[in-house]
């Protein structure tokens, strides 16, 4: 069958093709953009420092970064210095869950406690960042933090007890989705 005779035997196909083509251009125009998205779940400090050596390394390589912190992971993100007046139920769930980057524990090897200061102390015989000189040079290279909304309500975190951090926002997961959908590049850790 020849292509005159496919258009004349379904026309109906030309324009499903045509129609196909149109989307696939328009999502293509819609991604055109070099970022990453991390989508930050657990509170452990080896999962959190990888999610910040990956942002750094596409950072690095002139990639937008997103990442989006949500349930266990905002609790790195609370500053140990700030305090705020809480209900009950919020300042228990705050007693319970680390406050601050320096707190959080190892996903695996705890050690009753010991194996976050023992990773740290091996890193730092290494030379290799800890975990906050990393935020600091994420904050340096313009990576953007997005704060789970309703994480931080189910957990009772307010954002005056977060860090200071210059790119960082508070978003619900619509928000988010919306963002990896125009990602090249997603991960959840």
């Amino acid at each position: 069958m020849t292509e005159q005779t496919a258009k004349i035997v379904n026309p109906d196909l030309e324009a499903a093709l045509k129609a196909l083509e149109k989307r696939v251009d328009a999502l293509e125009a819609r991604v055109d953009k070099d970022r990453l998205c991390i989508g930050v779940m657990k509170g452990d400090l080896d999962y959190t420092m990888a999610a910040f050596i990956i942002a750094l390394g596409a950072a690095a390589y002139d990639m937008e970064v997103d990442m989006f912190f949500t349930f266990w992971a905002t609790a790195a993100l609370r500053d140990p210095k700030k305090s705020v007046k809480k209900g009950l139920l919020d300042r228990m769930f705050g007693m319970m869950l680390p406050k601050g980057s320096r707190k959080l524990p190892l996903s695996k090897m705890q050690m009753m406690g010991i194996g976050p200061k023992m990773i740290r102390a091996v890193m730092k015989s290494r030379n290799a960042k800890s975990l906050e000189e990393l935020m600091e040079e994420a904050a340096k290279m313009g990576i953007r933090i997005h704060v789970c909304t309703m994480s931080m309500e189910v957990m009772g975190i307010r954002k005056e007890e977060l860090i200071d951090y210059p790119h960082m926002d508070f978003v619900g997961v619509g928000t988010f989705v919306d963002m990896f959908s125009e990602a090249r590049q997603c991960f959840f850790m």
